[in-house]
């Protein structure tokens, strides 16, 4: 490992292009860096200066040394402001994982507002949905998750709190042939159409279809933007966010059914494991507890208004 001193000294020659203009910049006699650099030949063993032309330049190993060096320089820094950081009760990275239901432009204006605390805090937000948004914080691919539906299931050291209510509608295209069909619409009215379904991102099961009813053929789609394009293009029906299908319902792009079995609203929870919270984690609880912006996440964006 290189001395800063010694960094210092290569960068100067490499500059430079002469001993007696890298002394001037690093305010030290001639003589004095020219012993400096024969030492540092020493003690690699190597020509690291090449003395033979009229401009002093550092050799193919000298390169080699200056590159390396400056590389393990940048890398002791970061590690120790890594130390520091931690040892102030930051940590070293934060994983969030939401459900797909929540949009991530939502969460643009949080991480602007966190990015300005300069933690030195590395921020990872990935997206699973429904089953899989519990099973990331229960196996570890997640510090904290957001938006995850039904009741919290059985994790070590777990700990929640609502995050609010998203309310369904059960829409079809208006060419659809139900959209003329009288209401409710029964089970056996539903089930003789294919639904569609945003795909459950389990890894340790088959995962769920919500909304679907016994025998129904169904369509899974990546996304909750995918499953309403799907349905107001009549590839299927099914339960949508009202708020976020607001405009397509009031432009008559989709058409809302009353069901004989209307569906619940589901409440989103913000859950985490309680067994390590550093400053990181808890400032973003902190802010999704905050009414206005949990209101918001819950209930969305109308990204067709």
């Amino acid at each position: 490992m290189l001395s800063e001193d010694e960094l210092a000294l290569l960068e100067a020659i490499r500059d430079s292009g002469s001993l007696s203009r890298a002394a001037a910049r690093l305010g030290k006699a001639p003589s004095t860096v020219s012993h400096a650099a024969r030492q540092l030949e020493g003690r690699f063993d190597a020509l690291l200066f090449d003395r033979r032309r009229y401009r002093l330049q550092l050799t193919p190993a000298g390169h080699l040394l200056a590159e390396e060096a400056a590389r393990l320089m940048q890398d002791v820094s970061r590690m120790t402001q890594r130390v520091r950081q931690v040892a102030s009760g930051w940590e070293d990275r934060l994983w969030i994982v939401t459900d797909e239901v929540l949009e991530f432009e939502l969460l643009m204006p949080v991480i602007r507002s966190f990015d300005a605390l300069k933690s030195g805090v590395a921020l990872r937000l990935t997206h699973e949905v429904l089953s899989g948004t519990w099973e990331a914080l229960r196996d570890g691919r997640a510090d904290v998750i957001v938006g995850a539906t039904n009741e919290p299931p059985a994790i070590p050291g777990l700990r929640w709190f609502e995050l609010g209510v998203v309310e369904w509608v059960f829409a079809v295209a208006p060419r659809h042939p139900l959209a003329s069909v009288a209401e409710p619409l029964t089970r056996q009215h539903i089930s003789a159409h294919r639904g569609v379904a945003v795909a459950d991102s389990s890894r340790g099961s088959a995962g769920r279809a919500y909304g679907l009813v016994g025998g129904q053929a169904s369509l899974a789609v990546p996304s909750m933007r995918a499953k309403i394009l799907a349905q107001r293009e009549g590839l299927g029906i099914g339960w949508l966010p009202r708020h976020r299908v607001a405009s397509l319902l009031r432009r008559g792009e989709l058409v809302e059914k009353r069901t004989a079995d209307p569906r619940e609203p589901n409440t989103l929870y913000v859950a985490w494991r309680g067994d390590h919270e550093g400053r990181a984690l808890a400032w973003w609880l902190d802010q999704f507890r905050q009414p206005r912006l949990a209101k918001r996440l819950v209930q969305g964006m109308d990204l067709f208004a």
